[in-house]
């Protein structure tokens, strides 16, 4: 079942039950467009007079009832105690989570406050006028820092999965072809690497897993951010978000030519982040130095769930610039995504030459 489908089943049988299951009528739904390898179909659901509400259909079959409870009651524990989220709304049967089986297939069911103001893209990257950047830098860090103080002292009723449950050398093994020995082989020492870290209650716990600008909203009259899709939730390091913060400053200046130029942003930017993360919360400087195993590891991320989309839209295995550039990263070991080496090239960041799979 793909998108389409699920959206041609929704506008006939699932949107007037689900209006009835969270009261609903008057709302106008419009479903927001999805992007490659979502599992979910996304509805804006407006009122006149009522604030807006974000309804979500999971349709694919990778996920348990165990694992949405998980995801569901952790956004609950973060709002409930001061985490800036967007919250999931009760049904009127007092469940955060609903399902509803069509034809054989179960269909979970969530709906979410919207989160006030709009996406860092929908506003042309430009930042409140009245505010300097470095206001922004700071904030997404503070709110990604006062997520992970509260993880710190989280313990779920309902536990989702853990990193390794997904990255193992098993999955690697059966997801990336054959043709990539020297990738395979990169990904399972990195995995071992990281078997070897700590796992305790201050590096450790629920992580948001996907922390970037595309699922978080900015009030423009504030500067305040606040976070959802919690979609890949899943205990891991602190480090992996920590990584995805400085993942996401490379847009800021990809153009330069120079890569002096660019360190030096990268590392001021960076500074600035960690000043609001260590104003929620504490990590030592030990951890930080491993920021560059992590951004790695958010490279293995990006690859491995590349492979994944393929193979559960059912296409065969290929290789466009943007991954061959990250697979290259891995197999010669460049830190930092490259974005300091001769492989990266301000006029087509972070592309390399296809790869055959053959």
């Amino acid at each position: 079942m793909n998108y389409y489908e699920v959206v041609k089943i929704g506008d006939a049988c699932l949107l007037p039950q689900i209006s009835e299951l969270y009261g609903l009528e008057g709302y106008e739904l419009q479903p927001v467009k999805a992007h490659d390898g979502g599992r979910n179909v996304v509805y804006t659901c407006e009122k006149k007079g009522s604030d807006a509400k974000i309804l979500r259909i999971a349709f694919l079959n990778d996920r348990s009832r165990e694992d949405f409870l998980g995801e569901i009651e952790y956004i609950r524990y973060l709002f409930e105690h001061g985490g800036s989220i967007s919250d999931v709304i009760n049904s009127r049967k007092g469940n955060l989570l609903e399902e509803i089986t069509h034809n054989n297939h179960t269909f979970f069911i969530c709906l979410f406050n919207k989160a006030k103001g709009k996406m860092l893209a929908d506003n042309n990257y430009r930042y409140r006028e009245e505010a300097p950047i470095t206001e922004y830098y700071y904030n997404c860090g503070k709110v990604l820092g006062k997520m992970h103080e509260l993880s710190k002292g989280y313990t779920p009723v309902h536990r989702r999965h853990s990193f390794f449950d997904r990255f193992n050398a098993e999955n690697i093994n059966n997801l990336i072809p054959d043709s990539l020995t020297l990738l395979k082989v990169k990904l399972v020492k990195l995995l071992n690497t990281l078997e070897e870290l700590d796992r305790n209650q201050e590096s450790f716990g629920m992580i948001h897993f996907d922390y970037n600008d595309g699922n978080y909203s900015i009030d423009f009259d504030t500067g305040q951010i606040t976070v959802y899709d919690f979609d890949n939730s899943c205990f891991c390091w602190y480090l992996f978000d920590l990584a995805s913060l400085w993942t996401q400053g490379v847009g800021w200046i990809q153009f330069e030519p120079e890569a002096g130029k660019r360190k030096k942003f990268m590392d001021d930017y960076f500074e600035e982040a960690l000043k609001g993360y260590r104003s929620e919360t504490t990590i030592e400087q030990s951890m930080l130095d491993k920021i560059p195993l992590f951004i790695q590891v958010n490279l293995m991320e990006n690859i491995v769930d590349a492979f994944e989309v393929m193979r559960n839209n059912g296409e065969e295995a290929t290789c466009d610039e943007e991954l061959s550039y990250r697979i290259k990263c891995l197999e010669d070991d460049i830190p930092y995504m490259g974005f300091f080496h001769d492989i990266y090239s301000c006029e087509e960041p972070f592309e390399y030459e296809e790869r055959d799979m053959i």
